[in-house]
């Protein structure tokens, strides 16, 4: 592993997880963790955080950035069409609540939370759907660690500035 890397800024991230299918949305975490420590982070800095459903992702969210403890805020959730058309809704909901979250707090807030058009109960949609998780948590980490340093490296920029 590179040691630049090793030595590199603590992170602070909240990590929020919808409990529905919790055993298809705790992939996520391992994926996210696993490459935290790839690119030579710790995990101490992560703090988890579990929802009963997605829809209560974005008033956590929100203060938990507002917290101004957190570099970044991840939620993870999976959001599956019942057949009713709420699925639509709790989409939406979620994901323009983490969206405002963010902007209204100043705090990057990512998302992982899936909204398949197709799930049913069954092995082969939960096997596609875990191991899937396990990339989004690869890709979602990625993005937290460059928008943490995005914001970091402009917060520094601001300071030499004044």
């Amino acid at each position: 592993m590179n040691q630049t890397k090793q030595t590199q800024t603590h992170l602070n991230i909240a990590f929020i997880e919808a409990k529905w299918h919790y055993d298809i949305v705790a992939q996520c975490r391992k994926g996210f963790l696993s490459e935290i420590r790839l690119q030579g982070y710790d995990d101490a800095g992560i703090d988890y955080f579990d929802v009963p459903g997605s829809l209560e992702i974005p008033l956590l969210a929100k203060k938990l950035a507002a917290s101004n403890k957190y570099d970044a805020v991840v939620a993870t959730g999976l959001i599956v069409d019942g057949g009713i058309y709420r699925h639509d809704f709790v989409a939406r909901s979620v994901i323009d609540g983490m969206m405002r979250a963010a902007l209204e707090t100043g705090t990057p807030v990512l998302s992982a939370v899936l909204t398949p058009h197709h799930f049913q109960e069954h092995d082969a949609h939960k096997n596609f759907f875990a191991d899937h998780f396990v990339i989004k948590g690869r890709e979602a980490a990625d993005a937290c660690i460059e928008i943490i340093k995005v914001h970091r490296d402009l917060d520094q920029d601001r300071a030499v500035a004044a």
